[in-house]
């Protein structure tokens, strides 16, 4: 029998899973590798790491006949000399050392250019910023640079000897022409970045792998407008496929190439979303379950009071690109207990959500339906607030496995199980529940947004006094 394994590098290992052509897991693993950061800011990793991880869980799978997908994280900057060996530690998404070199390329290019060309503004993440500050902070790791990858595509290299990238990993460099799914020259010209670095680029379905991002979105059957991938993650995303290629002006989404060929998706992205409730129960609860936290906070009512509260814990991307916001509680008052803390943290995680739908809806995103993923979606009730917010039912999927998953049926699409990667969702991807709006809900949330949408302008406004 055929088996289709997926396989993500993520941030702190390596997620496992194999699935059969209809859609069954028949096993998962995981194989976890540390993050290091040696300086305030620095996020990390040993590219070797991830291919001990790999080799790991491939030698414990217990099948024959396998088809590998890979996904990733997305925007690290994997550097090699001629040899193909690895010239320093990677640098990952989540570092943030690049706060020159982001003003330096949007100089250079021209923010409106530069959104035009990639979708995107020039962000401490991406990959472009990276080879910058490298130039800058070490010439001598730089003058040695021959080619350049990203993690999943390092793994892929340490497999098969080959170099390559797919479309929905480039579209996260800031090298990448989006709209024409290819290699930006304009962009790397005004760069200084050697084309040659880049490796060839093809299809997701035909490189059996995308990004953490579109795997996911493609793991729970978000193909076509009008399904959105929603993510309650340690961050929130709210992920939309577009038929054609369009530019949020201002950046506040990002927009990537899909995993589906021919198609885009635009993204927003939240940095604090179940990270914000697990913030809460270590500082606040820490000998509570989560699920406790959640049944305390289904005594309160939708509103909290008047409780708002504001999850910018770690900064904020998405529609606010800025580091330096932070996370307020509002409209506390002596009847506020731990239960209605917990309510107003599952609430302004579903206002930042609703955030990014406004903006998607924007670019013209009928949204009917969100698929939920990622920790969070276990809590029912905090379901039912998202959907009450967003305004469109949420629907969970009978597998959870994430981008690993979608990176099983990319396997598949690539090695000709299935045609197309709509067929590998019709084939696989199942809907196991759906939770509705609750209308009385609904309408106590809308004032609720609006409040929520009135109190970064005023915490601004105090911070910078």
């Amino acid at each position: 029998m055929t088996t289709l394994v997926g396989l993500d590098v993520g941030t702190t290992g390596v997620k496992a899973v194999a699935i059969s052509p209809e859609g069954e897991v028949l096993a998962t693993d995981e194989e976890a590798y540390p993050l290091s950061t040696p300086h305030p800011g620095w996020a990390e990793q040993d590219p070797e790491d991830w291919w001990r991880a790999a080799q790991a869980l491939l030698t414990r799978l217990p099948f024959g006949e396998i088809r590998l997908g890979l996904s990733g994280q997305m925007h690290g900057l994997v550097c090699l000399d001629e040899a193909d060996r690895v010239l320093r530690p990677a640098i990952l998404w989540n570092d943030q050392r690049t706060a020159a070199e982001c003003a330096e390329i949007e100089e250079r290019i021209g923010l409106e250019r530069l959104i035009d060309l990639t979708g995107n503004r020039a962000l401490t993440g991406f990959t472009a910023p990276k080879l910058l500050w490298l130039r800058r902070h070490e010439p001598d790791v730089y003058a040695r640079i021959r080619r350049v990858l990203l993690p999943k595509d390092y793994v892929l290299l340490r497999l098969t000897g080959e170099h390559g990238i797919d479309v929905g990993d480039a579209s996260g460099t800031l090298l990448f022409d989006v709209r024409n799914r290819r290699w930006s020259d304009e962009v790397a010209d005004a760069l200084e970045i050697p084309r040659e670095w880049l490796p060839p680029v093809t299809e997701s379905t035909v490189h059996g792998g995308s990004g953490d991002q579109q795997s996911a979105a493609l793991g729970v059957g978000v193909v076509e407008p009008g399904t959105l991938s929603i993510v309650l993650g340690t961050s929130g995303v709210v992920l939309a496929a577009l038929p054609d290629y369009r530019a949020e002006p201002q950046a506040r989404v990002h927009v990537f190439c899909h995993a589906v060929p021919g198609t885009w998706e635009a993204m927003g992205v939240m940095l604090s979303a179940a990270g914000a409730l697990r913030w809460f129960r270590d500082a606040l609860a820490p000998t509570a379950t989560f699920e406790q936290l959640t049944a305390e906070a289904d005594e309160w009512p939708a509103g909290a009071e008047g409780l708002t509260f504001l999850p910018y814990l770690a900064g904020e991307r998405t529609p606010h690109a800025d580091p330096s916001a932070r996370a307020v509680f509002e409209g506390l008052s002596l009847r506020h207990g731990r239960g209605g803390l917990v309510r107003s943290v599952l609430e302004g995680v579903a206002y930042g959500l609703r955030d990014s739908l406004e903006l998607l809806r924007d670019l013209g995103v009928d949204a009917q339906v969100g698929r939920g993923s990622g920790g969070g979606a276990r809590s029912r009730l905090w379901l039912e607030i998202v959907a009450s917010v967003l305004g469109i039912p949420i629907e969970l999927t009978e597998v959870e496995e994430g981008s690993a998953y979608g990176a099983a049926l990319l396997a598949g699409v690539s090695n000709g199980v299935f045609s197309s990667a709509q067929e590998a969702v019709e084939a696989c991807v199942r809907v196991r529940d759906r939770v509705e709006p609750n209308e009385a809900w609904a309408r106590v949330y809308e004032e609720g947004y609006a409040r929520y949408r009135a109190l970064y302008p005023a915490v601004k406004s105090l911070e910078e006094r």
